[in-house]
């Protein structure tokens, strides 16, 4: 079940706690989770949820009403495996990072794929572990590489910037 705390289109919690709504049970079904561990609000109120062990992102409204989903298990664009971190941009887009696959993928706020990049390793734009996944004003995306222990910086298109750590 996903719990969100005064989310009333808003991505702030109020420091009281005041309890907003709640949605879902356990499944596989629209609505449904297998582990949610992940939870992004955009700008315009929607709610986007990573359904770890279902491999997909789901859509909801701010209220909790399922809109859409997308991504089914594998190595494709697309599909995921073991998605790990969720953000969303100022102009709507999605980015999800992968545990297993070592890669960012990019969606618009429907759910069409974009782009994707990332590979398995040390070097600049590779990962070992891309977890929490940050989206800067200026379309900059930062992700967290917890098993190389640094923090990776790239363009709105994938391309690598800088790293640190």
């Amino acid at each position: 079940m996903l719990s969100l705390f005064g989310c009333g289109g808003t991505s702030s919690i109020p420091s009281e706690g005041v309890f907003g709504s709640k949605w879902g049970t356990e499944g596989t079904g629209a609505g449904q989770f297998d582990m949610p561990n992940g939870v992004a609000v955009a700008p315009d109120g929607s709610v986007y949820v990573l359904d770890f062990q279902n491999d997909r992102i789901q859509k909801f409204t701010s209220e909790g009403v399922f809109v859409n989903k997308w991504g089914t298990d594998g190595t494709g664009a697309g599909q995921f495996d073991g998605p790990n971190g969720v953000a969303v941009a100022p102009d709507g887009n999605v980015y999800v990072t992968e545990m297993y696959n070592f890669r960012i993928q990019k969606f618009t706020s429907a759910g069409v794929f974009v782009n994707k990049w990332g590979t398995k390793g040390t070097g600049a734009g590779q990962f070992e572990g891309a977890g929490g996944v940050a989206v800067a004003p200026d379309g900059s995306v930062y992700v967290s590489d917890y098993d190389n222990d640094r923090i990776q910086k790239f363009t709105s298109e994938g391309v690598f910037v800088n790293k640190w750590g």
